[in-house]
């Protein structure tokens, strides 16, 4: 009983160091409801998990920026973050800008994320795209955190 018992607290134990060091992958995300988001990488931040953007992360997708501190996300070479001002419906189905929610989005970025957006002339209703050079600049590359992830 003893062994049993001791097998099942060394497998339990086990369990735990690998769930984290878990990776989530993050390929073709066009974003949704803001507070949905913050929810779902609140949890993801208590896990311990890691982020690797490999594709599409768009609108509230990219709050994660914010949520995760950068030597928790990784970027591949096809990772594509879009950002845009918040929106509401408004009367008669228009979209309207909700000034309060892209303020309260902007924030959650980091500063050089926050310097690139405002370089572009800020959160608007056109996406702008952060890829290649100067996302990788701003974020280490996915092959980079897999080997230091390895290395321990």
């Amino acid at each position: 009983m003893r062994i049993a018992t001791g097998l099942l607290t060394a497998v339990i134990l086990l369990a735990g160091i690998v769930a984290s060091h878990a990776t989530v992958r993050i390929v073709e995300d066009r974003g949704g409801r803001i507070g949905t988001y913050v929810d779902r990488y609140e949890a993801l931040r208590s896990s311990g998990e890691r982020v690797m953007i490999d594709g599409l992360c768009a609108s509230a997708c990219t709050i994660i920026l914010g949520a995760l501190p950068p030597e928790r996300i990784c970027v591949t070479s096809r990772a594509t973050l879009g950002f845009h001002a918040a929106w509401d419906v408004g009367a008669n189905g228009r979209i309207v800008t909700n000034r309060e929610a892209t303020r309260m989005l902007y924030a959650m970025y980091p500063s050089p994320v926050r310097r690139w957006i405002a370089q572009r002339g800020g959160l608007t209703r056109h996406m702008i795209f952060l890829r290649g050079a100067q996302l990788a600049s701003m974020y280490r590359p996915c092959y980079m955190m897999n080997a230091q992830a390895t290395a321990r």
